[in-house]
């Protein structure tokens, strides 16, 4: 992607890989909406730097940095959003990974995976399990584990009633993590035409927020533990939370532009809590490929050639993908 927002394919000498690195033959790349941030020189000092685009890589190493250990050529890996954290700063030192000050972001602040070969930090490295397709495995490493991640954070015991606000990218996603995690589950979208697939994805209840109050509708249902925002429409967002149980928690990770409008009544009476979820750890990634493939749970995604590259990423963008877009990067 070149610094003006274009695609274009360009060619590179191989290097190898820096000190505490490895170097990855990709296999296959999710297009995630968050490549946006890339496209648009969001998060880098030189907007009109050239980068590649791409977070959620899943390839083969065949090469390590001095100073790797613990990985080594021929192993199948993933990585995600976060490249790697430097395990100096201070967020690290307190054991939040997450939030590490000198996080390289795949795809974003470094080159990604719309290509052939990737590079990353050994600490932002995922093991792929045997038995998960590169294309499958794709779009768990960043879509996946960001819900994975946001129902753990809820503290919803089994049994409660949670939400899912919006069907799409993510939210196909949560709702399957949701109900193998023994929740039961609440879909909310506009209109009917998602209805018959939440409950094949295995929603208990389906809203819809065009024919309803979805806040209401919850509270019929005995209120949510938790609400997983999952659709960018922030509007829409900010009612929910009087569909909230006592102590209830939305968690947001739909990134929109505007801002969400929260009642504070409905905030306080109830002591209700409304927060953002970024993504997890690399280790907490094989913890979500590793339980979204011993409970079935499967992207909904539409390949196409690493080629197409530009055409994957306007279909991702126009909102028309079922549901997530992969490029095979061994297809020609």
């Amino acid at each position: 992607m070149t610094g003006t927002g274009d695609f274009a394919f360009v060619e590179r000498d191989l290097t190898e890989p820096l000190p505490g690195q490895v170097r990855i033959r990709v296999e296959a790349c999710g297009v995630c909406h968050s490549d946006a941030l890339a496209v648009g020189g969001l998060l880098r000092p030189d907007a009109a730097s050239p980068i590649v685009p791409g977070h959620e890589i899943v390839g083969v190493i065949d090469a390590v940095g001095a100073g790797v250990t613990a990985w080594h050529p021929g192993d199948r890996v993933g990585v995600g959003f976060l490249n790697g954290h430097c395990g100096e700063c201070e967020s690290c030192r307190r054991g939040d990974f997450v939030n590490c000050a000198a996080q390289p972001l795949t795809g974003t602040t470094v080159d990604g995976g719309y290509a052939e070969v990737a590079f990353a930090r050994a600490s932002g490295l995922v093991r792929i399990p045997d038995g998960l397709d590169p294309v499958d495995a794709a779009p768990l490493l960043c879509a996946g584990l960001t819900v994975f991640k946001a129902l753990l954070q809820s503290d919803a015991r089994p049994g409660a009633l949670v939400a899912v606000h919006g069907i799409g990218g993510l939210g196909h996603l949560a709702v399957q993590h949701a109900s193998k995690l023994g929740f039961r589950v609440a879909a909310i979208a506009r209109g009917t035409a998602k209805a018959e697939l939440a409950a094949e994805l295995g929603a208990d209840h389906y809203i819809d927020a065009t024919a309803e109050d979805a806040a209401a509708a919850l509270r019929e249902l005995g209120a949510a533990a938790a609400i997983i925002a999952t659709a960018a429409d922030s509007p829409s967002v900010g009612p929910l939370v009087a569909g909230l149980a006592p102590r209830g928690r939305m968690i947001v990770v739909g990134a929109g532009s505007e801002p969400i409008p929260v009642s504070s009544t409905d905030l306080i009476f109830g002591t209700r809590t409304i927060a953002g979820s970024l993504t997890g750890t690399s280790v907490e990634n094989e913890d979500n490929l590793v339980f979204s493939l011993r409970q079935g749970i499967r992207s909904r995604n539409e390949v196409l050639p690493l080629a197409e590259a530009p055409k994957a990423f306007e279909r991702m963008m126009s909102g028309q993908a079922r549901f997530r877009v992969v490029l095979d990067v061994r297809s020609r």
